[in-house]
């Protein structure tokens, strides 16, 4: 009897985590429309990202307050909250300046800001893999900078990865309060409120003449691109292992370029998809590594 029943509860988890695997790559495919839409409206980047928070920040809240889950503030909230609001603007104004290659693939290197920040701040040790993988990387970033030499795209990259570095920010902050589900849905959701503060402090300074059609972008910006994925990622990885989640997130600096080139026709240059390549696989295989660590009598 006892055996049956853990064969059921085998089953029932794989199931679980299919289907998270599965709620992980929508996550990851609504995240990749991002470059796209935001190619699409003219607003001021900061505007834009402010927009788009506010949208997400509403369907967060509502997620949050129908799900049970209680606002939890401390420094780490705080922490995290203020390095993805800096990510998420980062980022908008470097798709504006730059390709939207460039701009997914520089914020996704946070993993390994994720390293650099940990050995400075934390006193976390490298190991030889890890500083390798640092290394790689670098060189991957400095391709980008061969194919776009003007000005604007130049701050562009820089912006992007800026991005990655705030984004790191997030995730360290978010992995130093453990398991504590709340205080990451906090974060995130205090990251929203303070950029769409940005945003509407912008509205003092710039001109706005939306059409509607750019609030209908920005709306699907804030629905779809953030706010419904927050959700998927919360739901997801509760099953969804850390690996699969990593690997799986992976869809987004891939499709994103994907879709901007095939609806806006904007293609990044050779020597930036070279640097993409080494950056995506490098991290990809550096994530398969660490899991491999994590198992007992595993050596690596």
């Amino acid at each position: 009897m006892d055996y049956g029943e853990s064969i059921r509860e085998r089953k029932v988890k794989v199931t679980k985590e299919r289907q998270s695997m599965g709620l992980m790559a929508l996550c990851a495919c609504l995240w990749s429309i991002a470059g796209i839409f935001i190619k699409w409206i003219s607003w001021n980047p900061l505007l834009i990202a402010g927009f788009r928070s506010i949208v997400s920040a509403v369907v967060l809240g509502i997620f949050m307050a129908a799900t049970g889950r209680k606002l939890k503030f401390n420094k780490w909230t705080f922490m995290a909250g203020a390095g993805l609001s800096c990510s998420c603007i980062c980022f908008v104004m470097a798709n504006k300046l730059t390709t939207a290659a460039n701009a997914i693939v520089l914020q996704y290197m946070a993993p390994v800001f994720i390293l650099i920040i940990s050995a400075l701040f934390l006193k976390k040790k490298l190991n030889r893999t890890d500083v390798t993988v640092v290394a790689v990387t670098v060189i991957g970033i400095a391709l980008f900078f061969f194919d776009q030499l003007s000005p604007g795209s130049i701050v562009g990259n820089l912006l992007g990865i800026l991005a990655g570095i705030f984004l790191a920010v997030m995730f360290v902050a978010v992995g130093q309060a453990r398991d504590d589900d709340s205080v990451r849905m906090t974060g995130i959701l205090l990251a929203h409120v303070i950029t769409s503060v940005a945003g509407c402090v912008t509205l003092a300074f710039v001109p706005f003449e939306p059409t509607g059609t750019e609030i209908i972008y920005a709306i699907i910006l804030g629905v779809f691109q953030l706010g419904i994925p927050y959700v998927l990622y919360t739901v997801a990885s509760k099953y969804c292992p850390p690996l699969a989640c990593s690997l799986i997130g992976m869809l987004e600096p891939l499709l994103n370029p994907v879709w901007v080139f095939i609806f806006d026709g904007e293609a990044p240059g050779t020597f930036a998809l070279i640097g993409a390549a080494i950056i995506i696989v490098t991290i990809g295989w550096w994530c398969v590594w660490e899991s491999k660590k994590k198992i007992p009598g595993n050596r690596v």
